[in-house]
């Protein structure tokens, strides 16, 4: 069984074109022949009106021919996924599918979004959460919570914010509760762990961290030891409601993942994305802008805008800030996709990176991009930013003093 959470659905993949260097129309048949030159193969011939071609059963996709090429006429061409994965897990096998190499893969979700005939996925764990919410008998035998990531405020613009809380517990969650308080809870943490270690990278991001352990392993050691705000607040739910049920609704494949995870599988039954949120929703025949509108107010607005890159650096400095420490000064690393993240990893195993904290977003824009999100569009940071404003709490310390211990 594939251990890993994206898979790819053969019999699907089959109408995307080869991958590798084409000559394109624009190429003017010079006399010059430079791309037959550099090739290390012989795999360039010319036709009789000097136009070249490349031998697939030759070529080995050095891209040196492109790269001479005067009229930019020889084009890498990549199919969708294969060229969303910033970490190149993704090839083709034999038969032309796309291949997924897990030794590589993060989980973050890429291929699945760009993929245009749908044959990449994510696993779904939505019978799971049917069978957690049945039986719970209408939260008579334990207690169902659905954690909700803070992306949710940018999602079904159909409907308000508060009609959605109103119909996840109509699906039969007792309570809703933010992720964001878990957010809360961590950047105070990480905040006072960054102070006392000096070097810090952030665990919140699944997919991240995956790629630490996977692509740069030698800074391993300097990952926070702190749970992600998921596996935070489902942990302060078990242990406040003792044999409850605790669901992740969020926009990360990579947390099915996460899931699986040793420190975090005693705290978190099940996940499942906001598109699989809108299936239930549609196999009850929800018209949600029916719904009167329920409260979601357990976090700051620091805890909020972790949805969004740069929201998690924001609010560890804010931590800082709140506890008063003052002989430390941030100095962040915004990475910004995974593709930034690894590069800023790379530095900082080599010495040379200018900052002391790496903030790493697997997802362009955060959270709000996840592969497993409703929408993608330019809004959703602004939708975010405008939901952390509307908080009641306005520090961290105020929004997790019930929950110390």
């Amino acid at each position: 069984m594939n251990p890993n959470v994206i898979e790819v659905i053969d019999i699907a993949c089959d109408d995307c074109p080869a991958s590798g260097y084409e000559v394109t129309d624009t190429c003017r048949g010079c006399l010059a022949h430079r791309c037959e030159e550099v090739c290390p193969r012989n795999a360039i011939t010319y036709d009789e009106h000097q136009k070249a071609h490349i031998d697939k059963t030759k070529c080995v996709n050095c891209g040196r021919c492109a790269g001479v090429c005067p009229y930019s006429a020889i084009v890498d061409r990549k199919r969708p996924c294969e060229n969303a994965c910033k970490l190149k897990a993704i090839s083709s096998a034999e038969d032309g599918s796309a291949k997924i190499d897990n030794e590589k893969c993060v989980s973050c979700g890429a291929c699945v979004y760009q993929c245009p005939f749908g044959a990449i996925t994510d696993k779904s764990y939505i019978l799971n959460v049917i069978d957690i919410l049945k039986r719970s008998e209408d939260n008579r035998a334990y207690k169902t919570y659905a954690v909700v990531a803070p992306s949710i405020s940018s999602q079904f613009t159909y409907a308000k914010l508060g009609q959605v809380i109103t119909a996840i517990k109509k699906l039969g969650f007792y309570h809703v509760v933010e992720a964001a308080l878990g957010a809360d809870m961590v950047a105070y943490a990480e905040g006072k762990e960054l102070a006392e270690k000096g070097f810090l990278t952030s665990s919140c991001c699944p997919a991240f961290v995956e790629c630490i352990e996977k692509h740069v392993p030698e800074m391993k050691e300097h990952i926070s030891h702190n749970l992600s705000p998921m596996a935070m607040i489902a942990k302060q739910i078990k242990m406040t409601s003792p044999g409850a049920k605790v669901v992740f609704i969020g926009p990360c494949t990579a947390k099915k993942m996460e899931l699986q995870r040793p420190e975090v599988k005693p705290y978190v039954d099940s996940v499942i994305t906001f598109e699989e949120l809108q299936a239930l929703f549609d196999s009850r025949d929800f018209d949600i802008t029916e719904f009167e509108e329920d409260v979601l107010d357990n976090a700051s607005y620091f805890g909020r805008i972790f949805a969004r890159s740069g929201g998690l650096t924001d609010a560890v400095a804010e931590a800082l800030k709140e506890q008063k420490i003052i002989d430390f000064e941030l100095r962040a690393v915004k990475c910004d996709g995974i593709d930034a993240c690894k590069a800023a990893l790379l530095k900082a195993s080599r010495g040379k990176l200018d900052g002391n904290f790496i903030e790493g977003m697997a997802c362009t824009g955060g959270c709000i991009n996840g592969a497993g999100c409703l929408t993608h569009g330019e809004k959703n940071k602004d939708e975010v930013d405008a939901y952390g404003m509307k908080a009641y709490e306005k520090t961290i310390e105020s929004a997790i003093t019930p929950f110390r211990l």
